[in-house]
């Protein structure tokens, strides 16, 4: 019999963790992984910190109830920025990786030093955020310039697929950026700060110019999840990859996007935390 391989929760808002997933299938493919997508509270961005974190720690405590979980992903920014310090102290047994801004990369790569960052508001408003940013600037002043913006509606605009409200609400977006410079080319690395925001990417590209770098935070999360995972134990050599998806919402458009997207079965199920 092959031996057990990994467990991993995934969890989001909704459809936007998706993108962290492709990257962990990739780079994990020894996993069984349980995305859940909390399409009944959805979006995050919009709703207050306190109610972000009750329902980290439902989802949590819900998955751990149903799953012999051996890591669980955040893979949601707003999340993360809100309610992950809180996770870890509660689930103090369960190592729990999260997603942030990709600030650091994009300061490593920006020529100019102009560096816009798309967000939800839950996490440009957050003290996680400005601590990240903090971080990064240079006494002298002479460190990245963060042009950040919250993009109220556009998470739920790529959750509902609505193409023609993604391409006016990015249109808004990156000129409202791009606005705060003498030149939209002084810009020339953007962050998605929102898992979701990926799946909106062959729209932003031309908007933020063709040239410019887009980062996001998929591939670098799963490698850190990796890592996370081989302290435990070592890599099973014969398990096999494996896929649950729930939402606590009608889950007929996850597994439609999760299709599209991953190439995974159209199959999902309803399940309440």
């Amino acid at each position: 019999m092959s031996p057990p391989g990994y467990t991993v929760g995934v969890y989001d808002s909704g459809v936007g963790g998706l993108s962290v997933l492709r990257a962990l299938l990739v780079a994990i493919p020894e996993a069984h992984f349980v995305y859940v997508a909390d399409q009944a509270y959805a979006p995050y961005g919009e709703r207050g910190a306190a109610a972000v974190t009750e329902r980290a720690h439902r989802i949590t405590a819900g998955l751990r109830r149903d799953y012999p979980l051996d890591a669980l992903v955040v893979a949601c920014n707003t999340a993360t920025a809100q309610a992950i310090d809180h996770l870890r102290q509660t689930h103090h047994d369960l190592p729990i990786v999260g997603v942030e801004p990709a600030l650091k990369p994009a300061a490593a790569l920006t020529a100019t030093g102009h560096i816009g960052v798309l967000a939800t508001r839950g996490t440009v408003e957050s003290a996680r955020f400005h601590q990240l940013q903090q971080r990064l600037q240079k006494g002298d002043g002479s460190g990245p310039h963060f042009h950040s913006q919250a993009c109220d509606g556009l998470a739920q605009a790529i959750e509902r697929d609505d193409t023609a409200l993604i391409q006016t609400l990015c249109e808004r977006y990156v000129h409202a950026v791009q606005a705060t410079v003498p030149s939209p080319q002084q810009i020339d690395t953007w962050v998605l700060g929102c898992t979701h925001y990926l799946f909106a990417a062959d729209i932003l590209r031309p908007l933020c110019g063709g040239q410019a770098h887009l980062i996001e935070t998929g591939t670098p999360v799963a490698r850190r999840t990796r890592e996370v995972l081989l302290a435990l134990r070592p890599s099973p050599a014969h398990a096999h990859a494996s896929l649950t998806l729930l939402s606590t919402a009608d889950p007929t458009m996850l597994a439609r996007l999760a299709h599209r997207w991953l190439g995974v079965p159209e199959q999902a199920q309803l399940w309440q935390a």
